[in-house]
């Protein structure tokens, strides 16, 4: 039995959840813009008190691990690794399109969403990177990646190799509703980022023993931070 406390805020979604063996007990999101800083250590608090678990009986802190917005991910990572310091646990860290792609997975099932062909379905979780570009990769209806994470620009060609396939080509995430036009023959589903897809992921990382240096683990970026001027007069 394992107690795991989920943290997801890498994208304009602040969501915590406690799961136990893979199945989620309490969940707390909001998607009121980027207040996550204030907002995570609060919902960590109320899922406790709510479930009546003490933070001692935690087994491990799950993070989302990007890629995804970088001070949302920094956010995330940062209270992740100082709970893991105060109460000597481990840190699971989870790749935010594998758990994006669980929620699609859960949506289906529990018929949140319809797409006919599902079982030989290809799916892809897309994570907004701004302007045109997202980050994305392919997985099947089985939530085995197909393809390596890559930051996209869309356009008429982009995953065309597996669009060739004849598959349903499924888009989701912060990132889909912009691609759609460039994508015509994709079918675009209602699924956002939660801390519910990193229940039974972080389950199986606990189980394997797959956790990380809690002094030196970093979130997965992709793409490097670039500091722009602000366009802004402060004086």
């Amino acid at each position: 039995m394992a107690l795991i406390l989920c943290i997801e805020t890498g994208t304009d979604i602040c969501s915590v959840g406690i799961a136990k063996d893979g199945e989620l007990l309490s969940l707390r999101e909001s998607d009121e813009g980027r207040d996550h800083a204030r907002k995570v250590g609060v919902f960590v608090d109320e899922l406790l008190r709510e479930t009546g678990i003490a933070p001692d009986e935690l087994d491990a802190v799950a993070v989302g691990k990007g890629p995804g917005s970088y001070t949302g991910l920094r956010i995330g990572v940062s209270f992740a690794k100082g709970l893991c310091y105060g109460l000597q646990l481990p840190l699971l860290a989870v790749g935010s399109l594998d758990a994006l792609t669980e929620v699609a997975r859960e949506d289906y099932e529990a018929g949140i969403i319809r797409v006919d062909g599902w079982d030989r379905a290809l799916l892809c979780p897309m994570v907004d990177a701004r302007r045109m570009e997202v980050y994305a990769q392919v997985f099947d209806s089985e939530g085995r990646p197909q393809s390596e994470v890559s930051a996209e620009v869309v356009g008429p060609e982009s995953f065309a190799r597996f669009r060739a396939e004849g598959r349903p080509f499924v888009i989701f995430g912060n990132g889909a509703r912009k691609c759609v036009e460039a994508l015509p023959d994709a079918i675009l589903v209602d699924v956002t980022p939660s801390a519910r897809g990193l229940a039974r992921l972080a389950q199986q990382a606990f189980d394997e023993g797959r956790k990380e240096d809690v002094a030196y683990f970093e979130p997965f970026y992709l793409k490097d931070f670039v500091v722009t001027t602000s366009k802004k007069k402060l004086f």
